[in-house]
């Protein structure tokens, strides 16, 4: 049955269900600060997952706002059950706030962007984290995000990339913060989705780049995408790696370059990088 992005929904008869949720926001009213691929990039990922299996749903544009975000997120999170995968794509802003409760040495809460951030605010890692802490025992999770940091490096094969510059998927504070909200000292850099991560055997994030990078929006061709969602689509298409591992390895030879000055990453137990890509 289509959802009301128009990306088809599935039922999943079996006992080990796999379910994902594919979040993409180009339009961020109010910030000045729109993008280019992110609807792309989640509309990639939901025909590649559904191709696989999983059961998906999307929110796209003013559909990922702060309130659906969180209730999507949250229901995935509720209706898995021992033996399920789940896997959690987002591609949009990445940004951050001051640290209220003392738990970040960098004294940062890193965040998620919302489609309504300029007055709902952002999708910190501590309630990331709050929701994923409600995940039941022997429940798979997988995180993609490609979206934040900033830094630079020489390597790899951008040969794919049209011309004319990327932009990095970090929105400042300033854009979207009140003057009187405003830190200090801001820096731009963001972890996202990183430290909502429990690393239990079962865990695994693959993210766009280091916490002191940005991922970059741009367009391969003249269609835009994420550089690290193309190349991670790129790579399990073409390559077909049979464990995380073998398929960060792969994106790796594309990314960093020049042009997309971005090291992918994974995060996860041995276990966990090595298990079979989505299955």
């Amino acid at each position: 049955m289509p959802g009301a992005n128009g990306v088809g929904i599935h039922s999943q008869e079996t006992a080990m269900a796999k379910r994902a949720l594919c979040i993409g926001i180009n339009d961020y009213p109010g910030t000045g600060s729109d993008l280019s691929g992110c609807v792309n990039d989640a509309r990639d990922w939901a025909v590649e997952l559904q191709a696989r299996g999983f059961e998906v749903s999307a929110l796209i544009d003013a559909q990922a706002t702060h309130a659906a975000m969180t209730g999507a997120i949250g229901k995935l999170i509720a209706d898995a059950q021992r033996g399920d995968t789940i896997v959690f794509t987002y591609s949009g802003h990445g940004t951050w706030v001051p640290d209220q409760d003392g738990d970040e040495p960098d004294g940062r809460d890193e965040a998620l962007c919302p489609y309504d951030i300029n007055t709902r605010g952002a999708l910190l890692d501590d309630d990331i984290r709050t929701l994923f802490d409600h995940r039941g025992a022997g429940v798979r999770l997988l995180l993609i995000s490609d979206s934040c940091h900033s830094g630079s490096v020489s390597r790899g094969d951008d040969s794919d990339l049209d011309a004319g510059g990327p932009r990095a998927r970090f929105l400042p504070p300033e854009a979207w913060m009140k003057a009187g909200e405003l830190p200090t000292a801001a820096r731009a850099s963001t972890q996202a989705v990183i430290s909502g991560i429990r690393r239990t055997g079962s865990d695994l994030l693959l993210a766009g780049c280091r916490d002191q990078e940005y991922s970059w929006d741009t367009s391969f061709g003249g269609r835009p995408n994420g550089a690290f969602t193309f190349y991670a689509l790129k790579t399990l298409r073409e390559k077909k790696p049979s464990t995380y591992e073998r398929w960060y390895a792969e994106i790796r030879k594309y990314l960093p370059t020049n042009r997309l000055p971005q090291e992918p990453q994974i995060f996860g137990t041995r276990t966990a990088r090595k298990m079979r890509v989505f299955d």
